[in-house]
């Protein structure tokens, strides 16, 4: 069975950081894309970032860009999202997803439970 656990996520004030972590258990992350979504409260899921299979192409919902960076190291089974420069709009559950270039679109393979993540003003 493949699971997807997040962590990393807290209370932190405007202008801080956070780095979440996606741990995979059941299957090795290498040959997925692994991506990380956000759903704040009353909205619909929306992309924040993908990092390919092979680490050689990411992708940024602009909002995000400069500021968050998406990361993976295979010999952990992990992938990881550094964020800085957090803002209030940043406020939002976090949910890691592998599988196919096609998580991109928010279709994937696997999901995980998410983590909240909460930035004061």
């Amino acid at each position: 069975q493949v699971q997807l656990v997040e962590s990393g996520g807290g209370l932190v004030q405007a202008g801080g950081s956070l780095r979440l972590a996606c741990a995979v258990s059941g299957r090795t992350i290498r040959g997925y894309t692994m991506g990380w979504f956000r759903q704040a409260p009353g909205k619909e899921r929306e992309f924040v970032a993908t990092l390919s299979w092979n680490g050689d192409s990411t992708d940024y919902t602009d909002s995000v860009k400069g500021r968050f960076t998406i990361s993976r190291d295979n010999a952990k089974n992990t992938a990881y999202l550094q964020m800085n420069s957090l803002k209030p709009e940043d406020t939002a559950v976090y949910y890691c997803a592998a599988g196919s270039s096609k998580v991109r679109f928010g279709v994937a393979d696997y999901w995980g439970q998410g983590t909240q993540v909460i930035v004061s003003s």
